[in-house]
């Protein structure tokens, strides 16, 4: 049995080992002056990478498809830049005398992001949900993050001091969107090539996160940031973490139910509408909070990236064995009669 089958069967996902893996990495061997330089570019072209292969992969029929059920979507959209920041405000004041300023601003910037792309789609996929909706509702969400994530920081943090000027919207535009809009045009002579080589944007997804990680928590570290973070502050952000998921997660299944959904699109609500996306939460933090002590505002991204994945997966996986269950409860009767 492979390493990595053997952690998965532990409820281990190997990809939060390395995320960890690069905290401590940053701990013991943090960047500083041209490799911190080399990291940091190297990131950055990265990031531009990913979202030029976004592109090339999206499929734009399926999304047409899916935004004609516009009530899903219009839900889906509710909760991540409306019900999910209200939460993230009142968490944020709540807190601003508990714990530092720069953690208090990242917990207000987590509730602004986006939804995922590839989980959300994954755990609607495996729980047997509308996964043509569901490709929908996270493409067009991180879309939109590109302009309304900085509206919104710069809306509600602007008493702070920390206004987003004209030139963070245009690096975000130029390190994001742009790539994502040529991989759109690349599509016809690149996009057959890109959905047969999913490990690629795999390598690439999860790779461009973990040197912003590295990067980030290197500055952190040379900068004595973590001298400030002690553990109760971790264990707050993770018990608060915890609570805003389990609030939103809640409300899209009452929510579904109320407005009558459909079982597979309550699937996507729930599995969409949740998620922050921490592939676009960081690229744009990077941006947003320039000069700032970045490592301490991606932290709550961090730790609610974590709890979300383990959450969500285990829900998806509980409700694929409760249809798996119903459909073995079917047959033998079907067979009988």
């Amino acid at each position: 049995m492979a390493f990595s089958t053997r952690l998965k069967s532990l409820g281990i996902d190997i990809y939060m080992v390395l995320l960890i893996g690069m905290v401590v990495l940053a701990s013991l061997l943090p960047a500083r002056g041209f490799g911190a330089e080399v990291v940091s570019k190297a990131s950055y072209f990265a990031v531009m990478l990913l979202f030029f292969l976004y592109g090339a992969k999206l499929n734009t029929s399926a999304i047409v498809a899916g935004i004609s059920n516009w009530r899903l979507q219009l839900l889906v959209f509710a909760f991540t830049f409306i019900a999910f920041p209200l939460l993230g405000l009142l968490a944020s004041t709540a807190l601003g005398s508990v714990l530092q300023p720069e953690i208090v601003m990242g917990l207000l910037y987590l509730s602004l992001l986006p939804s995922t792309v590839q989980s959300s789609i994954a755990f609607t996929s495996i729980a047997g949900g509308n996964v043509p909706a569901a490709v929908c509702a996270a493409s067009v969400s991180n879309l939109l993050g590109v302009f309304i994530t900085p509206a919104l920081t710069a809306l509600l943090l602007h008493t702070g001091g920390h206004g987003v000027d004209a030139s963070a919207m245009l690096s975000i535009g130029v390190q994001i969107l742009l790539p994502f809009f040529l991989g759109q045009m690349a599509r016809p002579l690149i996009g057959p090539w890109v959905q047969k080589h999913k490990l690629l944007t795999s390598i690439v997804d999860r790779g461009s996160i973990l040197l912003i990680v590295y990067s980030a928590f290197s500055a952190g570290m040379v900068a004595g940031i973590w001298s400030q973070v002690d553990w109760v502050a971790i264990l707050i952000l993770m018990l608060i973490s915890s609570l805003l998921l389990a609030v939103v997660m809640i409300g899209t299944v009452y929510v579904g139910k109320a407005c009558g959904l459909s079982q597979e699109d309550r699937l996507v609500l729930l599995f969409c509408g949740s998620k922050k996306s921490l592939a676009s939460g960081l690229p744009m933090a990077n941006i947003l909070f320039a000069g700032q002590a970045v490592s301490l505002i991606i932290l709550p991204v961090m730790i609610f990236h974590q709890i979300q994945l383990l959450v969500c997966a285990v829900i998806a996986q509980r409700i694929a064995n409760g249809r798996k269950a119903m459909v073995a409860r079917v047959e033998p009767k079907a067979s009988a009669a």
